[in-house]
């Protein structure tokens, strides 16, 4: 029942780790060829993986895993996708009905510990309602809001019989979310499109979760209007990075003249973005004098952070469509003369080159290593997954993405041992694309142990850790907020990553020497296998620009003599 209802929705991956609880369910798994199984070394890796894959293709990740701890273990992974709005759909063991209560071996309250982490979840006790309920939760998982969902499955259930229920023709879910938005409120946000002097796209991961039909249809008014675009790290690829109405990333690490525009703006636009604490700033000062229209398919978002002055209800691809369709009935209107002069501005924003760096001729920078591996690789089929912390920031600084899709990296959540178990489960998806986990060291000892995955069944996946020898976003901000008291951010027992590799069954390429590491990067790219890619880099480089915490999206750090004068009060903060 269960492995049908899975083949009829289109099912063709599953990651997961077996155990006692949900044997006969793999029993079945066994039996068929329909849907291959991806056995992971830890639960959190399959739905990191599951993430990965359905980041990646658009289709809703699957996990299979026991009860008690491998529920428990899966946690973090559903947390991550609720905070990102992903769609996996989770299946767990459970204890024996009769036994639910009793402290039963690897019993665990699954429903109860996973219901603040998960969009929906739900406990089985009779099997005729089992295939009906994975049906429902493949459609609560991909509609509206994306996200994870749990079904905890008890083992009597699965040794009993009953009718399977197919698809229904029309869906009985009660969980039907608004996809058109109000044209009312869509005729205002075109009314302000036509007037405003200083305007601004501000987007997010809610548009990819839309599908490529809105990252088109945004890239289409976008370029028509000739507004500034900008994006949270979620967003982006949804507009293509050599745009030329692209500002680049915005929030605590994003660009100068992104930042400056948010800012500045009298007409922020925000699509699908939900208004984060790290693009936000401190919200009393953020972009002060703007009228604010805000577009997002779930209701909860509107107004939760920010006030709204054109709250539009929707999905994404559905609003934009009624949005041009307006804005071009009314005769394609803008502001040229005022637009004109915002570029201006924007541009004299740019000529400040807020990521440029020094290079230097014995250390490899880590811009300087991301900023090659950009130059070597784009021409590839490529998809990029990170860890998190400071490689993550200048992956996304200095990494451009023409397409959505192509970017997986844990957003809200900072989940560091995230990127490695993602680019086993995108490499599943695109068995023949280049996929680059750009890491740190500490976050990829993290998950370490998908390497064991990414052998057996032969993932070509690239690991391409910029080891500083620290905990890089720890020590940045211990230096410049703690006194350069460095209080446990470092390890002084790292691996050799090489031999590691090598005794895994992986290739190990080692790399420290900045005129080396072109051809450390080709090698890593064109070897036919799974590679660890040791590239030792400046130990204490900083990450900038960087808006301090509690500051407004005008006050930036552009550099460590600064930052650390403006922090300490010695000096003005960067405007």
């Amino acid at each position: 029942m269960v492995v049908q209802a899975l083949k009829d929705q289109g099912v063709d991956t599953v990651f997961g780790y077996p155990g006692g609880a949900v044997l006969p369910i793999y029993d079945e798994v066994f039996q068929q060829n329909d849907i291959q199984h991806i056995l992971v070394r830890h639960e959190q890796g399959a739905v990191h993986a599951a993430e990965g894959y359905a980041r990646a293709t658009g289709k809703p990740g699957v996990v299979l895993v026991t009860s008690g701890p491998g529920a428990t273990n899966a946690v973090t992974g559903l947390t991550d996708a609720l905070m990102d709005s992903i769609p996996i759909v989770v299946l767990t063991g459970q204890v024996p009905t009769f036994m639910i209560g009793s402290d039963a071996f690897q019993e665990a309250d699954t429903v109860g510990i996973t219901r603040p982490c998960t969009k929906h979840n739900w406990l089985v006790k009779d099997t005729a309602r089992l295939s009906s309920t994975i049906h429902e939760a493949f459609h609560v998982a991909t509609s509206g809001r994306p996200g994870p969902v749990l079904i905890d499955i008890p083992k009597d259930v699965q040794f009993a019989s009953a009718q399977y229920q197919p698809i229904p023709k029309t869906s009985v879910s009660h969980y039907q979310p608004q996809v058109k938005g109000d044209m009312e409120m869509i005729e205002a946000l075109v009314e302000a499109i036509e007037m405003a002097e200083r305007p601004v796209f501000y987007t997010g991961g809610g548009v990819i979760n839309s599908g490529p039909a809105a990252s088109q249809l945004l890239r289409e008014l976008v370029d028509a209007t000739g507004f500034p675009i900008t994006s949270t790290l979620m967003g982006l690829g949804a507009y293509p990075a050599s745009g030329r109405h692209w500002l680049g990333m915005l929030g605590m690490h994003g660009l100068y003249e992104a930042n400056l525009a948010m800012h500045g703006c009298d007409l922020m636009i925000n699509v699908g973005a939900r208004f984060d604490d790290r693009i936000t700033g401190r919200i009393d000062a953020f972009s002060p004098n703007s009228h604010k229209a805000h577009i997002d398919i779930d209701p909860s978002s509107i107004n939760k952070v920010i006030k709204t002055d054109i709250p539009i209800i929707g999905d994404v691809g559905h609003v934009l469509e009624d949005v041009l369709k307006v804005w071009k009935s009314r005769g394609r209107k803008v502001n040229r003369e005022a637009l004109s002069k915002w570029w201006s501005q924007i541009e004299e924003w740019r000529k400040v080159d807020c990521l440029k760096f020094k290079p230097s001729e014995n250390t490899i920078k880590p811009q300087h290593a991301l900023a090659r591996l950009e130059a070597l690789t784009k021409g590839h089929d490529r998809y990029i997954c990170t860890e998190v912390g400071q490689h993550q920031m200048w992956a996304a600084q200095y990494l451009g993405f023409e397409d959505p899709n192509r970017w997986m990296t844990s957003g809200g959540l900072g989940t560091m041992g995230y990127g490695f178990p993602a680019s086993v489960g995108v490499q599943v998806a695109h068995p023949d694309a280049l996929v680059i986990n750009v890491a740190g060291e500490a976050s990829w000892l993290m998950n370490m142990q998908e390497m064991g995955t990414a052998v057996q069944y032969r993932l070509p996946v690239k690991q391409f850790i910029l080891n500083n020898e620290r905990l890089g976003m720890v020590r940045q901000w211990q230096q410049l907020l703690h006194g350069e008291r460095y209080s446990h951010s470092w390890s002084e027992a790292l691996p050799d990553f090489v031999k590691l590799a090598e005794a895994f069954g992986a290739k190990g390429i080692h790399c420290q020497d900045p005129a080396d590491l072109d051809d450390a990067i080709m090698e890593m790219i064109e070897y036919d296998g799974p590679v660890i890619m040791d590239c030792l880099v400046e130990k204490h480089e900083n990450c900038f620009p960087m808006i301090p915490s509690g500051e407004p999206h005008n006050k930036m750090l552009l550099g460590d003599a600064k930052a650390t004068n403006a922090i300490a009060g010695k000096g003005a903060v960067l405007v």
